[in-house]
Parts: structure tokens; C-alpha cells; sequence
């Protein structure tokens, strides 16, 4: 079964050459040089101060990836707020809402539409109920969410490893099991800057991690969820009578979600592998009547007007005890830095 749009050939033939150093990716090389050497020049200005950082008056947390495509960031977004919630702290979030169609600086509520707001961002401000907050500039996200919400002790940016407008207190980075490709710049390989390079904490979300870090466990929940917000439990869907299982995902590594489905005893009729970010909106539910569709939790938020009736199945991290630690360590003298002194101005 295949979507109503799906990637090009193109673009399928480049990932594939991102998987090893093949002809393809050495014809692509000397362009990857050029990208490298405009990536470190402008790293460069920044750290030299002859562009500026930004900064804001509470410590902020960058979760990005120096590789292209999703590694599970947003999932780890999400478990670093409700560890810092468990700790008893005031987190916000801001990210740039990738793929949503509006360039202005706002707050993601629990019911923005999607296509505002994005859809990574909508499932963070759903899941953790921490205030949100999306805008072209992550800056500009990060001062409205302050304006907005003053008890503010910690701000989490979704992806902006590369970001280097905002100054950082805590740099984390993710990888899954692609690990980093070949290892080769774009658009030769995945990299979007030379890895290994100067983390405060990495940490793998994948079953097979390529180096040293600290391990994210990832596992779907035993249910899963309706419209309406109430559960379902999973071994319902194994019923003799229940509908063939349609699963659908419009995420960077669609496979890995029918992996992870069919290792909870799901016995899935067809998958449906869409681009990431997928915006549903030529999706036809009566295309699909006969199956129960099932879906990511992200994705729920774009199909649910579509289909009202699919299932999203959530997704639990389980961050390592030494991982938090090390993070709780990092974070004590910016935080404390912060609680010493009521907050003022931002600063440029």
C-alpha cells in the first residue's frame, strides 16, 4: 500500500548513499567540502563573538542531532520535561515548528492547529502540558515565553544544535542507529557538521549504539489512545473479530514504528509509510473503512480531524538514571546562577 505522496527516487537513492562511502557519495564529496567549510566559518563568527549570541536569563537546554532526519528528539524533549517537572521546576520549550505554515512567534496551545503551530511542538504542549512556544527565531520563542510565563526556571529547545544564535547552557545530542552514516557533510552523508565534535551529553535512542553515550530505551505503550483522549488496550486490537490493522506513520523512520507495533504482538494486515511531517490533508477515511488504523501519536494530531475513529499508540522513554544524573549536575550552577537573581532583560 503506498501514500498519496512519497519520496522520490531521488531522495531515496541519496539516504541510501548516505549508508556508506559508495560512488555516489564520493561524486557528491567536493560539494559536501563547500558546505563544510561555510558550516565552520559561520560556527566560527559566532564563537569569536564577532556575531553574537543571544541570551536569555534562565539556562537553556539544546536536544539536537548533528545528523540529518529525525533521531527521536522530540520523544527525548518530552522525558527531559517531565524529569524536570518531577524535580519540581518550571520548564518551557521552544522550537522553530518545523513544517508549519505560519513564520510569526506564538504560543502552542492544546487546541492551535496543527499547520500553525507544527506537529512536534503540539505534542509536546499535549503530552507534558509545559508552555510552548514556536517562532522562525528560536530567541524570539524563548523571550515571549518568558514574558508570558515569568516563573520559567529552565527552557528546553527542541532541535538547534546547529542554532548557534542562541547561547546554550547544556548541549545534547541524539542518534539512533544510523549512528552517523558514512560520515561524510551533506549532501554526501548525513552530517550536518564534522562528528565527533564537543557535546555535553550524548545519548542513542537505537537498539545497536555505534559509540560511546548514554542509552535512551524506547518502548510503545501497552494502549493506545482515541480522539476523545480516552485509552484502548492493545490486546483488544488482537480480538478474533476486530478489524485488519492499518498502521500508519509520516515520520522519519516509518519502519521503525512497524517494528516496534508488530514486537507488541500486533499482527499488522498493511503499513503506510508517508513522508515526515506528512500534513493529511488528501487522506480519504472511506479509502480505509474496512481496516482499524493505528497510528504515532504525533501523527493522531493531523489525522484525527480525517479520521476520527484511528488509534495512536504512545511512545515511553526511559531515560538512564546516569544520564539524568549527569544532567541534574550540569544544570545545578545555571539554575542556581538563575534562582539567585530575579529575572531581567534579555540581552543581545
Amino acid at each position: 500500500m503506498t501514500g498519496a505522496t512519497q519520496p522520490s527516487v531521488l531522495q531515496r537513492h541519496l539516504v541510501s548513499a548516505w549508508t556508506r562511502r559508495g560512488p555516489l557519495a564520493y561524486l557528491l564529496w567536493p560539494i559536501s567540502l563547500i558546505y563544510g567549510a561555510l558550516a565552520a566559518l559561520r560556527q566560527a563568527l559566532y564563537l569569536s563573538g564577532i556575531l553574537k549570541m543571544q541570551h536569555v536569563p534562565v539556562p537553556v537546554i539544546v536536544v539536537g542531532n548533528v545528523v540529518a532526519g529525525g533521531a527521536g528528539k522530540t520523544p527525548i524533549v518530552m522525558a527531559l520535561v517531565r524529569h524536570l517537572q518531577a524535580r519540581g521546576l518550571h520548564p518551557g520549550v521552544i522550537s522553530r515548528g518545523y513544517g508549519r505554515r505560519a513564520r510569526d512567534c506564538r504560543e502552542v496551545l492544546t487546541d492551535s492547529a496543527i499547520a500553525d503551530v507544527g506537529d512536534e511542538p503540539a505534542l509536546i504542549k499535549n503530552a507534558t502540558a509545559a508552555p510552548v512556544f514556536v517562532a522562525a527565531r528560536r530567541f524570539d520563542a524563548a523571550q515571549s515565553l518568558l514574558a508570558r510565563y515569568p516563573d520559567t526556571q529552565v527552557i528546553v529547545c527542541d532541535d538547534g544544535l546547529q542554532h548557534w544564535a542562541l547561547q546554550r547552557d547544556i548541549e545534547i545530542c541524539v542518534f539512533d542507529d544510523r549512528g552517523t552514516g558514512n560520515g561524510f557533510l551533506l549532501p554526501a552523508g548525513p552530517l550536518r557538521e564534522p562528528w565527533p565534535r564537543k557535546v555535553d551529553l550524548v545519548l542513542h535512542t537505537g537498539l545497536h549504539p555505534a559509540f560511546a553515550g548514554f542509552a535512551a530505551r524506547r518502548t510503545l505503550a501497552r494502549h493506545a489512545l482515541r480522539a476523545d483522549g480516552s485509552e484502548m488496550a492493545l490486546d483488544d486490537l488482537l480480538a478474533a473479530n476486530a478489524k485488519p490493522l492499518l498502521a500508519v506513520a509520516a515520520i522519519a523512520q516509518p519502519d521503525e514504528f512497524f517494528r516496534m507495533l508488530r514486537a507488541q504482538g500486533l499482527n499488522l494486515a498493511q503499513t503506510l509509510a508517508l513522508p515526515d511531517h506528512y500534513d493529511f490533508d488528501s487522506w480519504m477515511q472511506s479509502k480505509y473503512e474496512g481496516y482499524t488504523v493505528i497510528c504515532t501519536e504525533k501523527d493522531a494530531f493531523k489525522l484525527w480531524p480525517k479520521q476520527a475513529d484511528a488509534l495512536a499508540v504512545p511512545l515511553d522513554i526511559a531515560l538512564e538514571p546516569a544520564f539524568t544524573a549527569q544532567l541534574d549536575t550540569l544544570l545545578a550552577k545555571p539554575l542556581a546562577s538563575t534562582l539567585s537573581s530575579p529575572h531581567g532583560h534579555t540581552t543581545s
